[in-house]
């Protein structure tokens, strides 16, 4: 399959943690007219607003999202609108409505207006308890116990059978934790990663809702915008794999994260106090072997714990000071 030019981007769920940083990245380097980014309901923030064009569109409208597509020419579609792990739990049937509905519509799209390219991210929630837990093979069983999960499965096999039945661009990567100094995170389990850097400026405390032993695999956004844009620009003849390359940076339990913080605080301090994400957790991965995406599209992170902390705390601090710790227009 000879790979189209991407020249117009269309990126749903802008709004969101990564979306949102995704989108500024990739009219940097596209142009801002040529990244239309899209919301459902959250305000955007005004950096995003004013750069570049925006729209309000639900990815389960599939006349909406195909008028938009028609509008601005778009030849590109990366579906970032999801609904996330925690927040699924509490409805999973919006969760299997957003994430399926909304990705058979994008490839639908794809499939009939020609598009260059469909990217839909998947996550490590396609793992479940029967997977193996250390050095997670990108091969394995996918038994998930989340509704996200699930919905995720399904969407890595949906990419694979577009590419598959109608020639399709599609193609995937399995995020693990995200984390950022720029975005507060939607409704995932691995929001303590992010949170408990907030408080550690904000209040020298914070409760963890997992346990100080729960490891998982975690990235930092520069490293996340990365690999998404490393995987959307790689020469499609070099995939094997499409809709679900693992990728891997780092991977930490709650209490080396709390551990590495107390390097430059002192005195913070944590207490653990599980929930319902414990579950959630202790069903996912502790690291990822990613040696798939390293050999098809060159995959290399650039941070580890210590690097991405000192980062952190630092853009933190910096707007701790200015009384810009929390921004509005955060989530999707």
């Amino acid at each position: 399959m000879a790979k189209k030019a991407i020249k117009k981007i269309l990126v749903t769920g802008a709004v969101g943690q990564i979306g949102s940083e995704l989108t500024l990245e990739l009219r940097q380097r596209y142009g801002a007219e040529n990244v239309v980014a899209c919301g459902r309901k959250t305000k955007p923030t005004k950096e995003l607003k004013e750069s570049g064009p925006f729209e309000w569109v639900d990815v389960t409208e599939v006349e909406k999202l195909r008028d938009t597509c028609r509008k601005h020419s778009i030849d590109a579609i990366i579906n970032m609108a999801a609904i996330l792990s925690a927040t699924g739990e509490k409805n999973p049937q919006l969760a299997w409505h957003v994430n399926v509905t909304g990705l058979i519509n994008t490839l639908e799209l794809a499939r009939e207006l020609e598009l260059a390219q469909v990217l839909c991210p998947s996550s490590i929630a396609v793992f479940g308890p029967s997977t193996p837990r250390k050095n997670t093979p990108q091969e394995t069983i996918l038994k998930p116990t989340t509704m996200y999960g699930v919905s995720k499965v399904t969407g890595e096999l949906l990419c694979d059978y577009y590419v598959q039945r109608h020639g399709v661009d599609a193609r995937g990567l399995r995020y693990p934790g995200i984390i950022s100094a720029e975005t507060l995170p939607g409704g995932g389990t691995t929001d303590y990663a992010v949170e408990i850097y907030y408080k550690a400026i904000e209040e020298g405390r914070y409760t963890c809702f997992v346990e100080e032993g729960t490891r998982l695999p975690m990235m930092y956004m520069p490293d996340c915008i990365k690999a998404t844009i490393d995987l959307m620009e790689a020469d499609f003849a070099s995939l094997e794999h499409h809709g679900d390359f693992n990728v891997g940076a780092m991977s930490f339990s709650a209490g080396e994260l709390a551990a590495e913080i107390r390097k430059q605080i002192p005195e913070f301090t944590v207490a653990y106090e599980p929930d319902f994400r414990q579950a959630i957790a202790d069903s996912w991965p502790e690291s990822i072997d990613d040696s798939a995406a390293r050999k098809e599209w060159g995959w290399q992170p650039s941070y580890d714990l210590g690097a991405m902390t000192k980062d952190m705390l630092a853009k933190l601090r910096t707007r701790h000071e200015a009384g810009t710790l929390y921004r509005s227009g955060e989530s999707d």
